[in-house]
C-alpha cells in the first residue's frame, strides 16, 4: 500500500470512527434526558460536536485533495465513511430536539 493510500485509508477510517463516535454520543444524550439528567446530556451533545467535528476534519482534507488536483478514488469503504458521517450529523440534530422535549415534561 502506497503512502497516499495508507493516509486515504486512514481519513476514511476517521469518518467512519469519528461519526460513529458522534452517533454514540448522541445516544448517550437522549438516554440521559431520558433519565432527566440533563446536564450528562448536554455533556453528551457536547461530545458529539467534538466527534462530528474531528470527523468533519477528515472529510474536508479529502475535498482539500480533490480541489487541489489529487483525485480520491471512490470506493465502498469510501461511501460507507460518508454514510456514517451524515447519519451521526442527522442523528446528533434529533437527539438535540428529544433533549429539549423531555427538558419540557
Amino acid at each position: 500500500m502506497s503512502a497516499n493510500q495508507e493516509e486515504l485509508m486512514q481519513t476514511i477510517m476517521g469518518l467512519i470512527m469519528h461519526g460513529g463516535d458522534a452517533k454514540g454520543n448522541a445516544m448517550e444524550a437522549i438516554q440521559a434526558a431520558k433519565e432527566k439528567d440533563f446536564e450528562a446530556a448536554e455533556e453528551s451533545l457536547k461530545l458529539a460536536d467534538e466527534a462530528l467535528t474531528r470527523a468533519h476534519n477528515s472529510q474536508t482534507g479529502l475535498l482539500t485533495s480533490e480541489a487541489s488536483g489529487d483525485s480520491v478514488e471512490l470506493s465502498l469503504l469510501m461511501v460507507h465513511g460518508q454514510d456514517h458521517l451524515m447519519n451521526a450529523i442527522t442523528f446528533k440534530d434529533l437527539a438535540v430536539e428529544i433533549v429539549e422535549l423531555y427538558k419540557t415534561r
